[in-house]
């Protein structure tokens, strides 16, 4: 298994607080697919406008954590190293449940499809093993 700590992934991706949304990342082969946590507390910035009574994680935000994970497969690779992953696209993207603070969300990207600076993942992030969020993303390495 390939483990990577906060620090490491700064080094690969170009994300900073408030909006890098990966933690750790438990396993990851570049090129192929990465899993990663982030550890959601109430402390994050975007519980106090969503929502105040009711404090859920927007489900735009769990789809860049799932994007992150992807950036950190394909930004890994040699190639692809100093460069930026971009958003192309989201596709067949299901929200099934709600993310709170204290939840350890399981972010999981596989690149099903690479091809010159564009490619695809399938992405799923889980809590307690129930997928919450599942999305086919498109990205651009530029």
């Amino acid at each position: 298994m390939n483990h990577l700590n906060i620090e490491q992934i700064q080094q690969i991706i170009p994300h900073r607080h408030p909006f890098l949304l990966l933690d750790y990342i438990e396993d990851y082969e570049p090129g192929k697919y990465a899993v990663g946590y982030k550890c959601v507390t109430y402390r994050e910035d975007f519980f106090a406008g969503h929502f105040p009574e009711e404090p859920v994680m927007p489900g735009v935000l769990t789809l860049e954590a799932l994007a992150q994970a992807g950036a950190v497969t394909m930004l890994s690779l040699k190639e692809n190293r100093g460069k930026t992953a971009y958003f192309g696209g989201v596709k067949n993207c299901r929200f099934r449940g709600k993310i709170v603070p204290g939840d350890k969300v399981r972010l999981e990207t596989k690149i099903v499809k690479y091809k010159g600076p564009v490619g695809i993942g399938e992405a799923v992030a889980s809590v307690d093993g129930k997928v919450v969020v599942s999305a086919e993303l498109t990205f651009m390495i530029g």
